[in-house]
């Protein structure tokens, strides 16, 4: 398990990823959480690595590090374009964002 590979809801290992189809380019997500969501020259939002590499990958996922859970939620819950999705790792269902409203 990697460092920033943590554990979130039950200790189950949560990742996200955001669907650039509906990313509205707000940036809110980036001002929660900018050591996981960065807004790229195209002005729509990725994912980042635990490199710190943006994931430009259609439907790249990255694991949510347990610190930043509460940030990463908000950013779900905040997002204009309801396109962030936190899931757990272990069997790919979704715990927080648009699909579980």
């Amino acid at each position: 398990m990697s460092v920033r590979q943590e554990t979130g809801v039950g200790g189950e290992a949560l990742e996200v990823w955001i669907d650039q189809d509906l990313c509205t380019g707000d940036g809110i997500c980036a001002q929660y959480a900018p050591e996981v969501f960065e807004l790229d020259i195209d002005g729509l939002a990725y994912v980042k690595s635990p490199q710190d590499e943006l994931l430009q990958d259609r439907g790249a996922a990255t694991p949510v590090p347990l610190p930043l859970l509460t940030d990463v939620v908000d950013s779900a819950k905040e997002c204009p374009g309801e396109c962030i999705h936190v899931r757990r790792v272990s069997d790919g269902v979704e715990v927080y964002g648009p699909d579980t409203e």
